[in-house]
């Protein structure tokens, strides 16, 4: 082997090994673990059928996952975890109380959250993987 062939070899792996340290780097996050596992222990949002989940925490701003948002009402996902109300119209009684009942679970996700030291505050990402999973699709922009 010539020396640039070498010296090459040697700069390539230098540069895989420092982009693979960087990657592991960017998913290494047990302080996010924790939290989610802080969340999946609560029992009273174990038993709610959308699981929320802790994305990132970064500067003490904590960024949960949401079924819902202004793109994306409501209406349309609670058919999903509750059929019955498949074909209600939103002012149902029925659809008023799940809709109620998934405010309640996000306030308890908050509160949780707002309750560790490090977080000082928690924002909604909209969890387009999960609502994708279950068949819906989000309106293009």
């Amino acid at each position: 082997m010539d020396n640039f062939t070498r010296n090459y070899s040697i700069v390539l792996g230098i540069i895989v090994v420092l982009l693979l340290g960087m990657w592991i780097k960017s998913i290494w996050q047990p302080r996010v673990w924790e939290l989610n596992d802080l969340l999946a222990s609560d029992t009273e949002l174990a038993n709610y059928p959308y699981q929320f989940r802790l994305r990132s925490l970064q500067n003490g701003m904590a960024i949960l996952s949401t079924p819902r948002s202004f793109e994306l009402p409501a209406i349309q996902f609670l058919p999903i975890i509750h059929p019955e109300l498949a074909n209600l119209a939103q002012d149902d009684p029925r659809m008023i109380e799940a809709q109620q009942e998934l405010i309640n679970h996000q306030k308890r996700a908050q509160v949780l959250m707002l309750g560790q030291e490090d977080i000082k505050k928690v924002d909604w990402e909209l969890d387009v993987r999960w609502l994708a999973d279950h068949g819906i699709q989000l309106p293009t922009r």
